[in-house]
């Protein structure tokens, strides 16, 4: 197929303009903060699984991924399942669908499911905008990733729109501190991009969860506060 751009339609092309000094700068829209985090993502794809066992040594403890997967059913679709650490948590009889944003990560966890036996659906997927029917499945979870997501709500209504009335949504997650000090502790390292790729680390979940008209089940908060698990009931 040709070439529709012309050297002349290229040269005409109008050059990006700086902004004058003094004028704000327009924040990026959400797609250009998506495409860096998907980038972001995919460099760290294959060193994720060493990060997160420091985290989870050190801070969050792997019995957190145990507890919200031991009680997934049915269909079941995990959101943002990254290199799919959650895989050998699942009872057997779950039927498994997983979706991120970055083709990388689930690579990997590709690979992890072949060696577990494990049948799953994994696809390359925004959590902001679910390619899934309304009421697709009987569970929703997602670990520690709605400290990542852009916007919250959006989120958990997506999740909500493909749950079936009766379905059970679990999410763990680091959140804000109930001590002061490490509250401002995370409050700091918000700030520092490098360090955070854009993660919120002093959000509540839970609450827009109850907004949204869910019934608590299960909910408690470890390790200061910072570890939250939550398991509710769409009506």
């Amino acid at each position: 197929m040709p070439n529709t751009l012309s050297s002349t339609s290229l040269r005409t092309a109008p050059r990006p303009r700086k902004a004058p000094r003094g004028l704000p700068v327009l924040r990026r829209s959400r797609p250009s903060i998506a495409e860096a985090k998907r980038r972001s993502y995919a460099r760290e794809a294959r060193k994720y699984d060493q990060d997160m066992d420091f985290w989870e040594r050190k801070l969050f403890g792997p019995e957190h991924r145990r507890w919200g997967c031991s009680r997934a059913v049915g269909d079941t679709l995990e959101v943002a399942i990254g290199t799919g650490l959650n895989l050998p948590h699942y009872p057997i009889d779950v039927r498994l669908t997983g979706i991120d944003l970055t083709p990388e990560m689930l690579d990997v966890a590709e690979t992890r499911a072949r060696s577990l036996g494990r049948d799953i659906d994994l696809r390359e997927a925004d959590a902001h905008d679910l390619p899934f029917a309304r009421a697709s499945f009987d569970t929703v979870i997602c670990t520690y990733a709605m400290c990542s997501v852009l916007d919250e709500v959006k989120v958990i209504g997506e999740m909500d729109r493909v749950l079936r009335p009766g379905g059970g949504l679990i999410l763990v997650d680091h959140v804000r501190s109930t001590v002061k000090p490490l509250f401002w502790l995370q409050r700091i390292y918000e700030f520092i991009p490098s360090r955070t790729k854009g993660e919120y680390m002093t959000r509540r979940p839970a609450l827009h969860v109850v907004a949204a008209g869910f019934e608590i089940e299960e909910s408690d908060r470890l390790g200061a506060g910072v570890i939250e698990r939550l398991l509710a009931r769409k009506p």
